[in-house]
């Protein structure tokens, strides 16, 4: 829920945009959750992950992807909304 346009939101994105209660409920769970230490460093590990991608593969090679465990437990980049739709 970053905000902004986009051309054909799913169906979640849908729902909060109508739903200002849910949303406002969502946002206080959802900082709840982000503020836990193990979600922190989880989010720090993706981002070293995310960087050390960028410098060798280039920025356009990571573009629009998350940093996903693959089958061998390495982080690396994959489709965001499969991504997302796993968890």
């Amino acid at each position: 829920m970053t905000g902004g346009k986009v051309s054909s939101p799913k169906r979640t994105a849908r729902h909060y945009a109508k739903n200002a209660k849910s949303k406002a409920h969502k946002a206080a769970v959802d900082k709840k959750n982000n503020a836990k230490p193990e979600n922190k460093a989880s989010r720090a590990e993706h981002g070293r992950a995310r960087t050390a991608a960028a410098k060798k593969n280039g920025a356009a090679s990571i573009a629009g992807k998350d940093m996903v465990r693959g089958k061998n437990g390495k982080l690396t980049a994959g489709n965001r909304s499969k991504n997302r739709a796993a968890r």
